[in-house]
């Protein structure tokens, strides 16, 4: 025990987990991840279990004592553990699948053990540094031109509100100082295919429900550029100004690709923004013969791309890049004096670019991720998710009574039972049973979407552990609970 100058006794500071105890447990929760992402195939992809299941389990008080680490992993094994639903899983085709591949797992750990917040540079000289590099790498890997300046997020929608941000900043002046309440009345424009963050980000801005146009899709669900024109046109002549376009390049309901090019071409005709969500297809943008579905996008004004969707980043990662990155950062800047460095005005602060104050050190995992893989690996990886979603789609394309409902650029695969002679009813009917059957085997999960009021599957291929086998199994799986739906007749009676 310490003392004092004057000799009183003063207890010594309690501290965190001692070294000792770290490094078994530490080498315990290590050798779980692995035995974990080897085996992960063995789980019921979809967790099994109710709503308040879990809460049921757990100690309804907290605990007053202190308890031993491995009691907690053992706990997390027999409590948590039945609640998850494994996104890891081979066999996970539900919304898009995606992998937290190892090295990012790792960087993670990393990451975690650092416990970084790079709000300014001064508070984090690496995490401020290693991001600027890692999204240059990205930049030059998705072939972006060299002015795009990127900063890491947490998911496409803080990105795509911190674009439409930057969007009212610089369409919308008058409401810097004083709001929305006197300026004119300002409109974004997204197709009916748009991702509902673009809604809820014209939402938060300030614009409500009527801030935000849907331009209808054609037959492939992308945004017909006459009828963008159309709605700009028509906003106009009724007094409402124009501030932005949202394209996206892969949708969540059928991964259509908008022509941006075409939408690039009205946006500078009319002065408006052009925010491009690639959250999900940005990534293929990596391979050669793919590059051509992103004609356009290299005139955008920003693009949010999620590294944690089809790059094998663990969750969360997502990048907006910004062509005039002084726009995002006017939109967001505001330094009190508590935060104000010397090195102000020579290095970045990345608090500048957003909402958020705190930073986590997120490109730590990203860089591990392009550094083991390297381009060619990502690239391989992704032209072989394509080709897999491509045979998928041509077995739907051979089977009596299936239909495709949507293209394949990418790979997922729009599905539909569609037996001659039932009615539309009966098939929104037998799909979700199909979805509920398939799904309850713990085999497999999948989603689904409703298209032109028309209920359909996806089979969204993205995962690193996804093998033909997988997709076979999903397919078998899938006509044993069509033939069993179409057994039961109009109203689920046989």
């Amino acid at each position: 025990m310490a003392r004092d100058e004057e000799g009183v006794r003063r207890a010594e500071p309690l501290g965190d987990m001692p070294a000792a105890e770290l490094q078994p447990a530490a080498r315990a929760v290590a050798d779980w991840i692995s035995e974990y992402l080897a085996g992960v195939a063995e789980y019921p992809v979809l967790a099994q279990v109710r709503p308040g299941e879990i809460r049921a389990r757990l100690p309804p008080e907290l605990p007053e004592k202190g308890e031993p680490f491995p009691a907690m992993l053992r706990d997390f094994e027999e409590i948590l553990l039945p609640g998850v639903t494994h996104w890891n899983h081979p066999g996970f085709f539900a919304y898009f699948s995606i992998t937290g591949s190892a090295p990012g797992v790792l960087g993670e750990m990393l990451s975690s053990a650092l416990n970084i917040n790079a709000m300014v540079w001064r508070s984090s000289p690496v995490g401020t540094e290693l991001e600027e590099h890692t999204l240059a790498w990205l930049r030059d890997l998705l072939g972006l031109p060299k002015e795009y300046d990127g900063t890491i997020n947490d998911t496409a929608s803080s990105s795509s509100l911190y674009a439409l941000a930057a969007a009212r900043e610089a369409k919308l002046p008058e409401a810097w100082e004083h709001g929305l309440s006197g300026a004119p009345r300002g409109r974004f424009y997204a197709s009916e295919q748009a991702h509902s963050s673009i809604d809820k980000a014209v939402i938060t801005l300030g614009f409500g429900r009527g801030g935000i146009r849907k331009v209808p899709t054609d037959e492939a669900f992308r945004m017909v550029p006459e009828e963008l024109r159309r709605a700009v046109e028509e906003d106009l002549e009724a007094g409402v100004r124009p501030l932005g376009v949202v394209a996206t390049l892969g949708t969540t309901s059928t991964t259509s690709v908008d022509p941006v090019a075409a939408i690039g071409e009205i946006a500078r005709e009319f002065d408006l923004w052009l925010h491009v969500d690639a959250a999900y297809g940005g990534p293929a943008a990596a391979v050669p013969e793919f590059r051509p579905l992103f004609t356009g996008w290299e005139e955008a004004d920003s693009i949010v791309v999620n590294p944690h969707k089809w790059l094998f980043t663990p969750i969360d990662c997502s990048v907006l890049y910004v062509r005039d990155p002084q726009r995002l950062r006017k939109a967001f800047s505001l330094t009190p004096e508590y935060l104000t460095t010397t090195e102000d005005g020579v290095a970045r602060n990345l608090m500048d670019y957003g909402v958020s104050l705190g930073r986590r050190f997120r490109s730590l995992k990203l860089w591990f991720v392009i550094r083991y893989f390297g381009a060619e690996g990502i690239r391989d990886r992704i032209r072989q998710h394509v080709e897999m979603a491509r045979e998928v789609a041509a077995w739907v394309d051979a089977a009596a009574d299936w239909e495709r409902v949507a293209p394949v650029p990418f790979s997922t695969v729009v599905l539909r039972f569609a037996p001659e002679g039932s009615s539309e009813a009966d098939r929104d009917r037998m799909n979700r049973a199909i979805m509920d059957q398939v799904n309850e085997s713990g085999e497999v999960f999948l989603s689904h979407t409703v298209l032109d009021g028309r209920v359909c599957l996806r089979i969204a291929v993205g995962n690193l552990r996804t093998r033909w086998e997988h997709l076979e199994r999903c397919w078998e799986l899938l006509e044993e609970a069509a033939r069993s739906a179409a057994h039961f007749g109009p109203g689920g009676s046989s």
